[in-house]
């Protein structure tokens, strides 16, 4: 595994305020620190049964994900299709996969 950062990408969202008036949150971003390792076998099997092609697979501190559903590495924009939390540890493995219309570098 190799040491990294990544960022944390919530994008910008239209909600409905309690007085019935549409507005839109931010983009919202965040730089954190994350272990990248690739994907192994299984993972790479089971997501291509489902139409998904994972790239890589990031460990982060559980405490700082919340709920982002994409991610830069590298100048390239990911989607995070999966999260899983290894019972008995503060770690939070994040599956990512290049997505059409992302930027990407």
């Amino acid at each position: 595994m190799t040491d990294t950062t990544i960022t944390l990408i919530k994008p910008a969202q239209r909600y409905q305020d309690a007085d019935g008036i549409w507005r839109t949150r931010q983009e919202t971003r965040r730089e954190i620190f994350a272990r990248l390792s690739s994907v192994d076998r299984g993972e790479f099997f089971a997501a291509g049964q489902n139409g998904l092609r994972p790239e890589f697979r990031f460990v982060v501190f559980t405490g700082e994900y919340a709920g982002e559903t994409l991610c830069e590495y590298n100048g390239a924009q990911y989607a995070i299709y999966r999260s899983y939390q290894e019972p008995g540890t503060d770690d939070l493995e994040l599956y990512v996969q290049r997505k059409a219309g992302l930027k990407n570098g």
